[in-house]
């Protein structure tokens, strides 16, 4: 095959399937146990990846589709799957999602739920449906998707109320507790989607529990249709999967969307929505952190120069990066997310632009193609997720693991990347990674720039 069509064929693709990114949303919410209505594999494959990243226990049920069901129907499995998880977690709350499989037959989840509420005479159990095939999206969309369908399902009169609804993303639970830490020193009565500060990373307990204590109650998300805003961290999310948009449209509650707050202007921008909405002033402890991360940013300017990135992953975290790295003159020559996304490319081009870069900007992106750009550019660090490690080890390139998944290393879960204080953390951890590799070398880079550049090659041959 001398040319691929991009479009329809992804090698390796910088991106995981929609019911992965489901399944980190319901584990979010107290009680919650989630049901995959597809193939065993689905939810062994989601489980591994989920787990190693976390390093906690990740429970999936799994209807085990089979060839018969494939051919005859699969409401039989389904039905006796959720009865089986019943049986076994004793849920509060249970969000099915759907694999590619049973997409594809065309399965009616939602009659096959009712039917089933109907035939078992279920009254103290919440169902949540959300359609989330493989080839229907990213993890990213199937994560923002799925809460959609919680808020839908939870809500339907609004009753004002002094909340403020905070919508995250897939960031990590020690990101998830300092977003909760700001919003307490501001004052502000709040609800979170999803809080996974605890169900994804939970203290050492000697008892095991088959469903972790924590998360967003299900009376909360009912109070978010009369909240006075919501904040929704995620610019490039689609609108037909927006939590925010949903109750914004639906119940008139004003919406703020806004990056991921990584970087001075990315926190700058999130720290005034929240002093605008509490009226209230930024707390001077926020003030100091960001006086130490512009004396950090001065410390290591002279040193960043020299680097020239190659970032990937989740569009949020992309962009949030690329912002990082262009506050502290790190050219990000190829940036590249796995989900197609043309508000996402435009943004980047643009802020690129400004500081007259030349870079590539990928959509849509496997690693196949990440990879053949940068053996074109001299790239002398990667900024992503684990999945970017074949490059790492056959360029020789440096991978700093930001995202998810982080599946090679442990501490994905307490990564503290946001903020005034994550950021300078993050912007050390670069910084530090050039060091490394300029001095690791430096002897045999002189050498090689001075003496061999005056040595006749064909001596030597």
């Amino acid at each position: 095959m001398s040319k691929r069509n991009f479009t329809n064929l992804n090698m390796n693709p910088c991106k995981m399937c929609m019911p992965m990114g489901a399944a980190i949303a319901f584990k979010g919410i107290e009680g919650c146990m989630m049901l995959l209505h597809g193939s065993q594999g689905c939810s062994t494959y989601i489980r591994r990846h989920i787990a190693t990243h976390y390093n906690e226990p990740m429970d999936i049920a799994s209807s085990s589709l089979n060839e018969k069901g494939t051919i005859y129907g699969g409401a039989r499995d389904l039905k006796k799957g959720l009865k089986n998880l019943i049986k076994l977690y004793n849920p509060q709350i249970i969000g099915i999602s759907t694999t590619c499989l049973a997409e594809t037959i065309g399965e009616d989840i939602d009659n096959i739920v009712k039917d089933f509420i109907e035939e078992e005479n279920i009254k103290d159990i919440q169902f949540i449906t959300a359609s989330t095939p493989g080839y229907g999206g990213s993890h990213y969309e199937g994560y923002y998707y799925a809460l959609r369908k919680i808020v839908e399902h939870q809500t339907n009169i609004s009753y004002p109320n002094n909340t403020l609804n905070i919508i995250v993303g897939n960031i990590s639970p020690a990101n998830v507790r300092q977003i909760k830490k700001w919003l307490k020193d501001f004052g502000i009565q709040y609800t979170l989607l999803p809080d996974i500060s605890n169900t994804l990373d939970a203290p050492f307990n000697n008892s095991y529990k088959k469903i972790t204590p924590g998360g967003t109650s299900l009376e909360d998300i009912k109070k978010m249709s009369g909240a006075k805003a919501t904040i929704e961290i995620g610019l490039f999310v689609p609108e037909k999967y927006s939590p925010g948009k949903y109750l914004e449209d639906t119940y008139g509650v004003p919406l703020y969307r806004c990056p991921l707050p990584i970087g001075i202007e990315n926190t700058d921008y999130f720290f005034n929505i929240l002093s605008e909405i509490s009226e209230k002033e930024i707390p001077q402890e926020y003030l100091e952190e960001r006086g130490r991360m512009l004396d950090a940013m001065i410390d290591s300017h002279k040193y960043n120069s020299e680097g020239k990135a190659t970032i990937f992953g989740d569009p949020e975290i992309v962009y949030a990066i690329t912002k990082l790295c262009m506050e502290n003159g790190i050219e990000p020559r190829i940036v590249a997310t796995g989900t197609k996304s043309d508000l996402l490319k435009k943004m980047l081009i643009e802020d690129l632009c400004q500081k007259n870069y030349n870079s590539v900007v990928l959509e849509n992106a496997d690693f196949d193609t990440i990879h053949s750009y940068i053996k074109k550019n001299s790239i002398n660090l990667l900024i992503g997720h684990s999945d970017g490690k074949f490059i790492e080890e056959k360029e020789n390139i440096p991978l700093i693991r930001i995202g998810f998944p982080i599946h090679d290393r442990v501490g994905g879960q307490r990564l503290l990347t946001i903020g005034y204080e994550g950021s300078t953390r993050l912007l050390d951890t670069i910084t530090n990674t050039l060091l490394q590799r300029k001095y690791s070398s430096y002897r045999s880079d002189l050498y090689r720039r001075y003496y061999l550049t005056s040595v006749d090659y064909s001596e030597l041959k």
